[in-house]
């Protein structure tokens, strides 16, 4: 008998028998506020948009939000002629901020980067993407990274709540990813795979102090719509995104890619939708498919338990399994399309 497993064997089959709702496709229509359809993954940069627009209307999505798009002229061109000319009312385009310039251009930044963001707009974007270099890998004209709330920057968000479209964004991964790599780390595995990920303080700030500056910018911007990404940041911490929630109207979440933090608390989670039907968006933030929105939908819409966050088996990083939170139908309806199509003004 071997008495010793590396962790990357272990593969356990669990003897547990429980219910497994079948699903063919969300109950309502959807509307993927959170995708990327590049970098992500090149999948749909290289397969007809026909299979795309065939694999939404099989998985009942009605738009998907591109968060690609990004600053660049010709990034933004290349995504709006593949995908909105294809079908200009099943994809929706973001604008993004050109953040490199701004340790070299200073206090002049600000004027340039708000003009782009006009541009974009005009152009036809719908919407604002931070991030996560922002804070993490993006520069001030001091040599440091960038603070979330630095009061030179305001001039962006306020130019955002004047062209009336939403922030989506992302400022910190999970906690475990800003933690010692030690034996005590529950995101060990997938670090090792993405030493990349991994943001020990020092060098990078804490995970505390992002978050904490991440309120103060929604703070100070009332009449910006803010969006936080991945269960606005802190999904390992439902209470503290519910302060953010009461405390802030112009702030809501989206749920991308956190299936694995909601689902190993479905009582909580339960609570939290049921609480905020209004205030959360519906998105995977992985490859779309007809697989991973039938995944989403099982975790929402069925009291199934003990299966798996990830479309791979084992998960890929993680050996917890998640359980669903059974949505009544007003909440789904909300969640999958109503809140989306609120922020971003859509018929």
């Amino acid at each position: 008998m071997k008495e010793d497993l590396y962790i990357s064997e272990f593969n356990p089959i669990s003897t547990m028998v429980t219910k497994r709702t079948k699903i063919d496709h969300p109950k309502f229509p959807v509307i993927d506020a959170h995708n990327h359809l590049e970098i992500v993954g090149d999948y749909w940069m290289t397969h007809p948009v026909s299979e795309m627009l065939d694999m939404m209307d099989q998985s009942n999505v009605m738009a998907i939000v591109d968060l690609d798009g990004g600053w660049g002229r010709e990034i933004y061109d290349s995504h709006w002629a593949r995908f909105k000319e294809a079908a200009p009312d099943r994809f929706i385009m973001y604008a993004g901020v050109e953040w490199e310039k701004y340790q070299e251009m200073g206090n002049e930044f600000p004027d340039y980067a708000c003009e782009r963001l006009r541009e974009q707009v005009h152009g036809g974007a719908q919407g604002l993407k931070i991030d996560k270099r922002f804070g993490l890998e993006f520069k001030d004209p001091t040599g440091d990274l960038i603070k979330v709330d630095d009061p030179v920057l305001a001039p962006i968000w306020e130019t955002v709540a004047d062209l009336n479209v939403p922030v989506t964004i992302h400022v910190a991964d999970p906690v475990a990813f800003f933690q010692p790599l030690d034996k005590n780390n529950e995101r060990w595995e997938l670090l090792h795979l993405h030493p990349e990920w991994h943001f020990p303080s020092p060098p990078y700030p804490s995970f505390l102090s992002i978050i904490e500056r991440l309120e103060n910018l929604v703070k100070r911007h009332p009449r910006t719509t803010f969006v936080g990404a991945h269960v606005g940041c802190y999904s390992e911490n439902l209470e503290w995104v519910s302060g953010m929630l009461d405390k802030y109207p112009n702030f809501n979440v989206d749920i991308c890619e956190r299936l694995d933090y909601l689902g190993r608390q479905p009582y909580a989670a339960r609570r939290f939708f049921m609480k905020y039907p209004d205030r959360i968006l519906f998105g995977i933030d992985v490859v779309p498919s007809v697989d991973w929105y039938r995944l989403y939908a099982r975790f929402l819409e069925t009291d199934d338990e003990y299966f798996h966050y990830y479309n791979i088996d084992p998960p890929r990083d993680v050996r917890w399994f998640i359980y669903g939170i059974y949505l009544p139908d007003d909440v789904l309806k909300k969640v999958y399309s109503e809140n989306a199509k609120r922020l971003l003004h859509l018929s």
